[in-house]
């Protein structure tokens, strides 16, 4: 929880209306999209001019969420994105804690305002940008972060139905549908009170899971045809090429949740996915899991990367093939 004093600030900060800007970080998931349209919703309760500026594009599978079609795309509108941000009162940073994760031109926007800035995250290390700080590891998602700091605010009125559907689907999706352990009882004692709300969880979940393209089953077939295990080291890992994901029409998001896979076999603790972005020159990296394996400080110490303990992300520039070579050799020191 934030401190009374530093809610009392933000409380007073919000007792006028204020142009206010909301970002997620780049790439934006379930959990990211969730708790900034979740506050959007708040705010706009609450008289407040408010945008949500995403660094770039956002899934198409969370293209039904309220109102997400009102989120201003950086990439694509970079002067008015840059305008609008350079005259806010107060900037919301959600779901990361590290400016360099909405990219490297919005961080240069960034880095040059003087709005008062709020950063609320899961994640572990959250660097010190921020005026006012909600950073606690021990949540499972930002999205569960956000019904708390709303009730802390005293704002609880306002979670109607379509802030409950935001925040209940960044809550599903970074708790792998309350499988994952930092699933508890509060977040079920949350979930429920958005259930009162009156959202349909069961339509949510058939949206964000049972809405798939044939290409996107095509693409995890060929996927899991790809999965190899290495035994020694109790661990899995899955490649996709660029010409892979061509072939099956990708659309971003298709490979959302792939990597899981990896961790479902017997005996495995340890898996990992790597994508193939020629655009961007980069294998882009998903770590997952079980136990003590602490993926985020392999992700920060081998992959230009981080996250959390079970579930983390990284990036190599080297290619496909020498980057999963890379990780093989790794695990011979790593995972003895």
């Amino acid at each position: 929880m934030m401190q009374t004093n530093e809610i009392e600030a933000i409380k007073s900060l919000l007792s006028t209306p204020k142009k206010i800007g909301i970002i997620p970080h780049r790439n934006p998931d379930g959990d990211a999209m969730g708790s900034t349209l979740g506050l959007y919703h708040i705010l706009k309760q609450l008289q407040h001019e408010v945008v949500v500026i995403a660094p770039n594009e956002f899934p198409e599978f969370l293209a039904w969420l309220p109102e997400s079609e009102n989120i201003m795309i950086f990439e694509r509108n970079i002067e008015q994105s840059r305008t609008f941000l350079e005259k806010c009162d107060l900037i919301f940073t959600l779901d990361f804690n590290a400016l360099h994760r909405t990219g490297e031109a919005m961080e240069k926007v960034l880095e040059t305002l003087t709005a008062t800035s709020i950063m609320i995250d899961h994640h572990q290390f959250p660097d010190g940008y921020a005026n006012y700080t909600f950073s606690d590891t021990s949540y499972g998602s930002t999205c569960q972060m956000i019904y708390d700091f709303i009730y802390q605010l005293g704002y609880e009125n306002y979670i109607n139905k379509t802030v409950a559907t935001c925040l209940y689907t960044g809550i599903v999706t970074d708790s792998g549908s309350f499988r994952f352990p930092k699933t508890t009882s509060k977040t079920h004692q949350c979930v429920a009170d958005l259930i009162e709300k009156g959202i349909n969880n069961s339509e949510i979940h058939n949206l964000l899971f049972d809405n798939s393209s044939y290409n996107r089953l095509l693409l995890l077939g060929k996927a899991l045809q790809n999965l190899k295990i290495l035994d020694q080291y109790k661990t899995s890992y899955i490649t996709l090429s660029q010409e892979e994901l061509d072939a099956f029409g990708h659309q971003k998001g298709d490979t959302e949740g792939i990597v899981n896979y990896g961790l479902s076999i017997n005996g495995i603790d340890f898996t990992a996915i790597f994508i193939e972005n020629k655009e961007e020159g980069i294998i882009k990296i998903s770590f997952r899991s079980q136990g003590d394996f602490d993926v985020n400080q392999f992700a920060r110490k081998h992959f230009n990367g981080g996250g959390h303990i079970n579930a983390a992300g990284g990036k190599s520039f080297a290619t496909l093939d020498e980057t999963v070579q890379q990780f093989i050799a790794i695990l011979a020191t790593e995972k003895k």
